[in-house]
């Protein structure tokens, strides 16, 4: 194997392959990046063994990718990009020398590294499955970053801690809670489907730092995996198993209150207020009339007290307690100027919208307090 390439193209390709590298894994292996040379392209393939990653570079002139062998190779992830990173040469050349010891070469440096060869590598099955759809990219990345955050944390009920797909014809709703809150997010398909999928909620991270296209991602999916094509890179996770809850019950549809507010406003006043703990959570009161938002935080030492100028308020006044960073990420990702938060009452599930998008929605479970 000897090839010689672009060391930024390159680097940039090792860096998205090494988010599927398992440095915590008891197979020692998944430590590796594969490098596969070809007749006119390399391919770096990484696993943990949920999230796979392949990528291929072809030869153009932001590669300046020029392959003298063919030959395949497992290297070291984190040692192939330290060496890569610290060549200080516009084109690095990598050539196996001796069985799977790699040279690593740039200007003045050379690198060797002992290398593994590839068939030790487990077999990894990037086939596309039969159902697929498309997304622009854009569409994507929000969808990630307005339900991802809702995810649990804890693994008691795994299936919490992945977004949940779920298409009837050809309307898309995706969903992430952890019992506590929810997040929503509903898009209108080109044509119909017809499944209901959890994709783990790190993968979807993974994913979306990995884009950095515009063009279209295609997703295919069968009942075990989930595979994004994004450009020349796939990026391939197992599912979540376990049936997500039905979570539409949840979302109340009649409300008593409704509290039109500058976003940023409320933002800020609960980014203020929400570092105060009080038993171990972030807890925050807001007190709601036509005048006036009250947003009240205190602990045994610290009392927080901020008034906020309504746009709009209907109903009688309402007093109601939440977590305040839950409410806070709420409104951060709906990324709009004003924000409508219906209520039921102080004690019922209350939900947030922009008012620019009604395709997105999130839900916040009030607290009970005694003061």
């Amino acid at each position: 194997m000897y090839f010689k390439i672009n060391k930024k193209a390159f680097l940039d390709n090792i860096n998205i392959v090494s988010r599927a590298v398992s440095l915590n894994s008891p197979l020692p292996v998944l430590h590796n990046i594969k490098l596969s040379v070809k007749d006119n392209y390399i391919q770096m393939t990484a696993s943990d063994g949920d999230i796979s990653i392949q990528t291929s570079i072809f030869s153009d002139e932001t590669s300046n990718l020029t392959i003298f062998e063919e030959g395949d190779v497992l290297l070291d992830g984190k040692y192939l990009s330290d060496m890569i990173r610290k060549i200080d040469a516009e084109i690095v050349e990598v050539e196996t020398i001796d069985g799977c010891l790699t040279n690593i070469r740039g200007l003045q440096v050379n690198f060797e590294l002992n290398g593994i060869k590839s068939e030790n590598y487990p077999v990894i099955d990037f086939s596309q499955p039969a159902e697929s759809f498309e997304l622009e990219a854009d569409v994507l990345k929000n969808i990630i970053y307005q339900t991802c955050f809702a995810t649990s944390e804890k693994e008691t009920r795994p299936v919490l801690t992945g977004v949940n797909f779920n298409c009837l014809g050809n309307v898309l709703t995706c969903v992430a809670t952890d019992s506590y809150r929810l997040a929503q997010k509903r898009i209108v398909l080109n044509n119909n489907h017809n499944f209901n999928i959890t994709i783990p909620a790190k993968s979807l991270q993974d994913v979306s730092r990995i884009i950095n296209t515009d063009n279209d991602i295609t997703i295919s999916l069968s009942d075990k995996k989930v595979l994004f094509i994004i450009n020349n890179i796939l990026v391939q996770t197992r599912l979540i198993d376990g049936l997500y809850p039905e979570t539409s019950r949840l979302i109340p549809s009649e409300f008593s209150y409704e509290l039109l507010v500058d976003a940023r406003d409320l933002l800020n006043a609960l980014d203020r207020a929400s570092f105060i703990k009080n038993e171990g959570i972030y807890l925050v009161r807001m007190q709601m009339s036509e005048d006036e938002i009250v947003i009240t935080s205190r602990s045994n030492d610290v009392v927080s007290e901020e008034r906020v100028t309504p746009i709009e308020y209907i109903g009688n006044p309402l007093n109601i307690s939440f977590k305040g960073n839950y409410v806070y990420d709420a409104i951060r990702v709906l990324n709009a100027f004003h924000v409508k938060i219906s209520f039921s009452g102080n004690m019922k599930p209350f939900i947030l919208k922009s008012v620019d998008d009604q395709n997105v929605l999130q839900l916040v479970l009030p607290i009970k307090t005694y003061n």
